[in-house]
Formats: structure tokens, sequence, C-alpha cells
């Protein structure tokens, strides 16, 4: 598998929760911000189920005439490794997203090779729940992202989660102290 890659790192594009400051930096030791940037011709979109957010998970679907904004992440590979493992990215296909290389076009015109997380879709389009946008929205501000953009994202429709969320199950808090067990109860609702 290929990745995207600047001297021993790789570059990410988030276009979805993990933009937000307080996610990525629960995810990874060092997410270092590399540039805003857009994926030309594409939009956020929500499909299937999320049982940690309880509702449609974001994906970019092609769609002509549009940008998908979000931040590029300049990530370890551990941190990739780790990033990976929260996304449930299998390298045989299986888990919920995939590692799609692209292009993504900074502010200032420039292109840059990214990997992104991208989740397989056949079933119609799912909202999201509430938190979950809010998640992404806070996240857009915090990175800059453009105005006109950050407010089509609050024009997404979304439904109300059922239970509190974020979810956070033991396989991901593995992944994110290196270890199978853990006492860590009051994390497993911290966003």
């Amino acid at each position: 598998m290929t990745r995207a890659r600047s001297g021993t790192h790789h570059l990410f594009f988030a276009y979805g929760s993990n933009m937000n400051p307080g996610q990525i930096a629960s995810r990874c030791h060092k997410p270092e911000v590399f540039t805003v940037a857009r994926l030309p011709g594409h939009a956020l979109s929500f499909f299937g189920y999320s049982r940690r957010w309880d509702g449609g998970e974001a994906t970019v679907v092609r769609r002509p005439g549009e940008d998908a904004w979000g931040v590029v992440y300049n990530l370890s590979f551990s941190d990739t490794e780790r990033l990976d493992s929260w996304q449930e990215v299998r390298l045989d296909g299986t888990g919920a997203y995939f590692l799609f290389p692209t292009e993504v076009v900074d502010e200032g015109g420039t292109t840059h090779p990214v990997l992104l997380y991208k989740r397989f879709y056949a079933d119609p389009p799912q909202s999201p729940s509430e938190e979950y946008l809010d998640t992404i929205v806070s996240g857009a501000i915090a990175r800059g992202l453009p105005a006109g953009y950050i407010e089509r994202l609050k024009g997404i429709g979304t439904k109300k989660a059922d239970f509190p969320v974020p979810r956070i199950f033991d396989h991901e808090l593995s992944a994110t102290f290196g270890t199978n067990s853990c006492d860590c109860g009051a994390l497993k609702s911290a966003p």
C-alpha cells in the first residue's frame, strides 16, 4: 500500500470529524496541521450507520462543480497506524473505511498528493446525528475553513442521537493507549 509522504510522515486529508482539534489530538500523538485544502469535484455525504455517533458516517462522493473542504495533516507513521485503527481500516478491504489516494488544492492553488479515508457506500444516504455534525462544524470553524462552506455544513439535515455520543469502544482504547486492557471508564464517554 502506497502512502502519501512528506519526509518520514504521511499527508492525510480530513474532511469530517477528524478536522476537530480535540478529536484528532485524542487519536494521534502529534497531529501537525499542514494546510487547509479542498477536494475538487466532491461533496461531503453520509452513509451507513456509525455505532459511535448513532447516525450516518461521513465520506466524500463525486459531485461535479462542488468542493469538499478540510485540513491536511502531516502525521508520523505511528499516528497513521493509530488513526487507521480508529477508522476501522482493514488491509483486506473489510473495514468501515479504506484509504483513497488523491490530490487536494490549498488556498494558494498548490496541489498536494494525500490519502483520505473513504467509506464504502451502496445504500441510500443516511442523516448524521446532530452531535456528529456539530463536531464536524466545530472542526471546520477551528481550522478556518471558508465561511460559505461552514454555512453549507450547518444546513445538512441531522437526527438526534438516541444515546450519549460519541461512544468509544475497547479496541479504540487499545489503539490509543497501546494496550488491550485499560481502566479507562471515564474516557469511554469523552470526545
